[in-house]
């Protein structure tokens, strides 16, 4: 049976670095979607999506997410990792106090991931660039949304502990052997 597997946590606490790994060890990986969706929209003149029109951005990274699911279950790997998964769109437009239809929810629901592994803020990888420019402040509180919206939605979340890449990648591998 396949395993779907998600990192989650606020910007900048190492999400990409270890699913990059993971890539790098083999495993079929699903990149974040909002980093493509913020350059499509950059290249059409638009700079910040997100906080201009974050409904829109929302919608377009909900549709993403939800391909990227679909294109996991037409795979015939046994692990799947996805940096960042469907609860997430919503969880960061509760952060912006921003209302969405009752489909963001629904998704979340439909589409359930085997395992939840949570990167918490850390001041010393934290970093901002074009497309990164939340403070680690903000990385903070973003970060508890995610872990309210994943448990709503009826997940268990695992810590990662700090450490290096390999040393955050080989606990998540770890933590999965017994599943597999």
């Amino acid at each position: 049976m396949q395993q779907k597997i998600v990192l989650i946590g606020g910007p900048g606490t190492g999400k990409t670095s270890v699913l990059n790994e993971l890539i790098k060890r083999n495993y079929f990986c699903m990149p974040e979607v909002s980093r493509e969706v913020t350059l499509k929209a950059k290249e059409k003149g638009i700079d910040q999506l997100f906080l201009t029109e974050p409904l829109l951005f929302s919608k377009l990274l909900l549709e993403g997410r939800e391909q990227q699911f679909i294109t996991a279950d037409n795979s015939k790997n046994k692990l799947v990792f996805f940096d960042r998964g469907i609860p997430d769109v919503h969880a960061y437009l509760d952060f912006f106090k921003t209302e969405y239809p009752a489909t963001f929810i629904e998704k979340s629901k439909k589409y359930k991931y085997n395992k939840i592994f949570h990167f918490s803020p850390w001041e010393e990888i934290h970093t901002t660039d074009n497309e990164r420019y939340e403070t680690f402040e903000e990385s903070i509180i973003i970060d508890k949304f995610l872990i309210d919206a994943y448990l709503k939605v009826g997940y268990s979340i695992i810590n990662v502990p700090f450490g290096t890449i390999e040393e955050r990648t080989n606990f998540i591998i770890n933590s999965l052997s017994c599943d597999l």
